[in-house]
């Protein structure tokens, strides 16, 4: 996720207030967000800053729905370009979720979800949308062209992959494993891709990334 995309349709103000808000959240967690600070960092008062927003937790309900809304959008990108290959849109998902997991300090989880419980259910409420929907999509794919398992029962492989997420991306995972968002990750769909891959679907995606060596781990 590009650190300057716009982040919904709203005045160029509140726009640089999510933004700047986006920032903090992401480097040091909820906590670490005050309006006082807000309004340092933009200059303006805080006055101002809850004429837009009524409350910090605004703010980062907000950021939360647009990554939400965003992500989809630029996995349907990726599904919907015929230039690309079954394993390259493999690698191509993977990169987009890593990349914006690699901006994610592990202690921002633990900060959402002691701070604002709410905002933890709705990041949940999002991996259960988005997940089955996309691992879906790309495993019937696979298995159309040959690449995934002919015998892979999709929806029950996408809900494994949703629990799975939603097990190790816990905070208390996290502290155990003592693993990054982005490492856990990386671990964890080489593992997922080596059970549903067929032989020549495997073959296939080691021969893309031994052109694209730093695409995705190896299965």
């Amino acid at each position: 996720m590009p650190d300057k995309a716009p982040i919904a349709s709203v005045s160029k103000l509140a726009q640089r207030i999510l933004e700047a808000a986006r920032e903090r959240i992401f480097r040091a967690g909820l906590r670490a967000l005050t309006m006082d600070d807000l309004a340092h960092d933009l200059g303006v008062s805080k006055k101002t800053l809850y004429v837009h927003f009524p409350s910090k937790e605004a703010i980062a309900e907000q950021i939360v729905e647009f990554i939400g809304r965003t992500m989809r959008a630029r996995f349907d990108s990726i599904f919907d370009n015929t230039k690309l290959s079954f394993s390259e849109k493999m690698c191509a998902i993977g990169e987009l979720i890593g990349t914006m997991l690699a901006k994610i300090n592990p202690a921002v989880l633990r900060d959402f979800q002691q701070q604002a419980p709410a905002l933890f259910q709705k990041i949940d409420e999002l991996r259960k949308k988005n997940i089955p929907y996309v691992f879906g999509r790309l495993l019937r794919e696979g298995q159309a062209a040959g690449l995934v398992r002919a015998d892979v029962d999709v929806p029950f492989a996408s809900e494994f992959w949703l629990q799975a997420v939603r097990g190790l991306m816990h905070p208390d995972t996290l502290e155990r494993t003592e693993l990054s968002p982005r490492q856990t990750l990386d671990k964890a769909i080489g593992i997922f891709l080596g059970g549903v891959l067929s032989s020549v679907g495997r073959k296939d995606y080691e021969n893309h990334l031994k052109k694209h060596p730093h695409a995705h781990p190896s299965v």
